[in-house]
């Protein structure tokens, strides 16, 4: 039986990219969004969820779990940006980034983590951002939001030590994905998606008595 491998925000950039690069190498990949149309490929498994909502998320976990499979790699991807500052940004942007960032995959990791404590296996990895690190004028509530589910990851990780069960937080710098289209910027001033995709996958396959924690990625140009 192939491994799994369950992506959240999967329907475009880092996370289809991810979902796409485990399928090709053997993976099956549940691939969550709210839009699956135009989701297809083998080894590929759509579900359309809103996972800002909590039935979202509980919708996901049931059907992994009617599965009846293990969960080898969980890709907490799902994620929205709206810019403003704390001062004037729209009434509810904390709120809506908070459940989209951060509840999402606390929840979903809640639902699907006891399988991989059971059986001592499994990596999840939080796909965070260098707004996780670093506050600019413009960031608001998604700097907040980013801030939280590092500080998140950084807790899995203490948990799940025992239990041999690996968790890494990755934090991409300016990628070229859909939230740049307009961008007059060239396109050696961004990553690729493929490049963080190509990342995860190192990291995952690294063997069980060795995890990366944390990684950093930003273009080979520097910050934008």
């Amino acid at each position: 039986m192939n491994k799994l491998i369950v992506v959240t925000g999967g329907s475009k950039g880092i996370g289809r990219a991810i979902a796409e690069l485990f399928a090709g190498r053997g993976y099956d990949a549940v691939v969550c969004a709210r839009s699956v149309d135009g989701i297809v490929g083998e080894r590929i498994l759509p579900f359309a969820a809103d996972l800002s909502t909590r039935e979202g998320v509980n919708a996901l976990v049931g059907y992994v779990k009617r599965l009846n499979r293990p969960v080898d790699v969980l890709i907490n991807n799902t994620g929205t940006f709206q810019p403003g500052q704390i001062s004037n940004e729209a009434e509810g942007t904390f709120e809506t980034l908070m459940n989209t960032n951060v509840a999402s995959a606390y929840h979903l990791t809640r639902g699907l983590v006891g399988d991989m404590i059971a059986r001592r296996a499994g990596y999840i990895v939080m796909m965070c951002s260098t707004a996780s690190i670093t506050a600019y004028t413009n960031g608001g509530s998604y700097c907040i939001s980013k801030f939280a589910l590092l500080g998140m990851s950084k807790v899995l990780r203490e948990e799940l030590k025992p239990h041999n069960v690996r968790v890494t937080a990755v934090l991409p710098g300016a990628t070229l994905t859909a939230s740049w289209e307009g961008t007059d910027l060239p396109t050696s001033r961004f990553m690729q998606a493929s490049d963080v995709a190509e990342t995860v996958w190192a990291a995952c396959a690294l063997p069980p008595t060795a995890v990366v924690e944390e990684i950093l990625m930003r273009p080979q140009l520097g910050d934008i």
